[in-house]
């Protein structure tokens, strides 16, 4: 055990777990006063829920031994076995380490979701839907590219999670706000964010921990983790820049959330090649994200689907551009245990990654259909008219996120 590595993968795994309240705080900014407390708790309560799945069976059936290249198995369940001693996917950390900064990942995955059913979900349906997605879709997901499942045995590439985690909840979030339809009044009324400080605020502590997202995959103080950084604060900054100058070019102004978002769109597209791709090509992955997320985030209008916090448009859009420019710009140069792709002269793991990107989204829209109907049989998707008018806050929780 090295204890450089460890004392870094112990500070990146803490990083990652304070996403997922930076996610609390982004999302309920851009809610209405009356659904803030509502949508904070969405997130928030995913760090209780997943963590109990995470060491009941979760970590085995990501990570256990393989099963025909679609799932561990349980020989890892209550966490049997995992202990202080370095295990199968680091040799310098403790095993137990590495089961708890996969944990920060598989917490905010769901919640990331909870953006595009905001301030109209049933919380039981939301904790129902969150226990069976976690478990049904990315546990299965996660295996296939890092667990040892087919995904990785063909040398598909996904530094940090952009197929794992991004592009498995934009697809799931599609069919969730098909599925939930819009809410009342959309495209009639004003549905305009209530705070937008706290949600500059939690873009902030999105942009801080998601340094130990990308860097901490590296598993180790090394060269590749300083890539990672590096890549990571670039592109993100070239995002910001590019969903910005997009957004002054359509609408005559640019906007706080506009910035708050590109800066989100750019993180998600850097995460799958963070340690994959030079800093150079990481401006030009950034650039291409923020007008591309941006322009994505304004069909939702015209195709006519309420993705309340643009999950899709942004992580979904974003998360498929980073795959797919993963393959573009991967180089050996940066990472010897990655590939070089297309612009490197191998145009195979182009048609990898395209490969593995629709393989994750077809999975997760057919899993994620037949979850959301089941949890609507058994305890329905939506509040009621009236229950959404007064606001979630009240309606579910008895609570006010304002007394002024």
């Amino acid at each position: 055990m090295d204890t450089g590595d460890t004392a870094f993968m112990l500070i990146a795994t803490a990083l990652v777990m304070l996403m997922t309240p930076g996610l609390a705080l982004f999302y309920g900014g851009m809610v209405r006063s009356k659904n803030v407390l509502s949508t904070v708790l969405q997130s928030f309560v995913c760090l209780g829920v997943v963590s109990i799945i995470w060491v009941a069976y979760g970590y085995s059936l990501a990570f256990g031994p393989d099963v025909n290249g679609l799932i561990g198995n349980l020989d890892w369940a209550g966490l049997a076995g995992v202990g202080l001693e370095p295990g199968k996917y680091s040799a310098t950390i403790p095993h137990l380490l590495f089961c708890a900064f996969q944990l920060m990942f598989a917490v905010i995955t769901p919640a990331l979701i909870t953006g595009t059913f905001a301030e109209r979900v049933k919380f039981p349906a939301f904790l129902l839907f969150t226990v069976l997605w976690s478990t049904l879709v990315y546990l299965p997901v996660c295996h296939w590219v890092w667990g040892g499942g087919w995904i990785s045995g063909h040398g598909g590439l996904d530094f940090a999670g952009g197929t794992v985690i991004h592009i498995n909840s934009g697809a799931a979030a599609l069919v969730a706000a098909l599925m939930f339809g819009k809410r009342k009044g959309w495209g009639k009324e004003s549905f305009h964010p209530h705070n937008l400080t706290m949600t500059m605020l939690g873009a902030g502590l999105l942009w801080f921990g998601w340094f130990g997202f990308n860097a901490g995959s590296a598993l180790s103080a090394n060269g590749v983790a300083v890539n990672a950084f590096f890549t990571t604060q670039v592109a993100t900054g070239a995002a910001l820049l590019s969903w910005l100058i997009a957004e002054w070019r359509v609408q005559g102004k640019p906007t706080t959330l506009g910035a708050a978002s590109g800066a989100i769109a750019g993180l998600v597209a850097i995460t799958p090649g963070a340690g994959f791709v030079s800093p150079t090509s990481a401006v030009l992955i950034g650039l291409v994200a923020g007008a591309l997320c941006y322009f994505a985030v304004l069909a939702k209008s015209r195709i006519g689907y309420d993705d309340a916090l643009d999950v899709v448009g942004v992580h979904g859009v974003g998360g498929l551009w980073g795959a797919l420019a993963t393959g573009l710009f991967a180089t050996t140069a940066v990472n010897a245990a990655g590939k070089d792709g297309l612009f490197f002269g191998n145009p195979q793991l182009l048609a990898i990654q395209a490969m593995d990107a629709f393989a994750t989204i077809g999975y997760s829209v057919v899993a994620t259909f037949i979850i959301l109907k089941a949890v609507d049989l058994v305890v329905g998707l939506r509040v009621s008219e009236e229950e959404e008018v007064q606001g979630l806050d009240l309606t579910q929780h008895s609570e006010i996120g304002y007394s002024l």
